[in-house]
């Protein structure tokens, strides 16, 4: 059982996925967004949620949020929001800070901000940051916009006994492996020699159609 507080500052698709993920794996998690519709969306699947500017410190302070133990930023579209909401929780004196980046420049002036555990679709993806924050647990599926998503497959006969490089996965199909899943064991690191055995899963990044249409080999059985 994970005891730490989380706070999700930001409710685009990352953030309100992430929350509730947390929040369904037994984290206590408050949630901050200054849309009253998305707080009212997500009230009831978290510990607490609040309609408040991020950039607003003593808005932060008066919510408590100086008690959670890790906070990430989720914030993109607003880049000085994102910018002021870290620099706050580090005068809230919150240990742990993760942000999303949106682009390489973004992930700079956060580093030099001192941000260590900084983020982006290109990189981390959520699926990684939600499984360093939880101590193992993989996500089923996780939505980083309307059009991509890191979801957990089974992976097809066609597969067995082959290494990734051999199958080109990302050539043939449109995904990234993230990870492998066998049993209990769980590779996040997998090389271009490890091979998919009969009853691996693999957790992949691609384009929602790219996904569905691994998913339809599957269910006709020509996998």
């Amino acid at each position: 059982m994970n005891d730490k507080q989380f706070g999700v500052l930001g409710l685009g698709r990352f953030g309100e996925s992430l929350a509730v993920t947390l929040s369904e794996l037994g984290a206590e998690v408050i949630v901050v967004d200054k849309s009253e519709e998305k707080i009212q969306n997500i009230a009831n699947q978290v510990t607490y949620a609040v309609q408040a500017d991020v950039s607003d410190l003593n808005a932060l302070k008066s919510i408590g949020l100086k008690n959670v133990d890790v906070a990430v930023i989720s914030i993109t579209s607003d880049i000085n929001s994102n910018i002021m909401a870290v620099i706050n929780c580090q005068e809230l004196g919150i240990k742990e800070i993760y942000s999303k980046a949106n682009n390489r420049q973004h992930e700079k002036v956060l580093l030099k901000l001192g941000v260590e555990n900084v983020f982006s679709p290109e990189k981390d993806m959520g699926i990684n940051v939600a499984h360093r924050l939880y101590q193992g647990d993989f996500l089923q599926a996780l939505e980083l916009d309307s059009n991509y998503s890191i979801v957990e497959v089974e992976s097809l006969k066609s597969w067995y006994g082959k290494s990734l490089d051999e199958l080109d996965l990302r050539s043939r199909y449109g995904i990234n492996v993230v990870a492998i899943l066998h049993g209990d064991d769980i590779n996040i690191a997998p090389l271009p020699s490890d091979k998919i055995t009969e009853g691996s899963k693999l957790i992949v990044l691609g384009s929602n159609s790219d996904i569905n249409e691994i998913k339809r080999l599957k269910n006709r059985g020509r996998g």
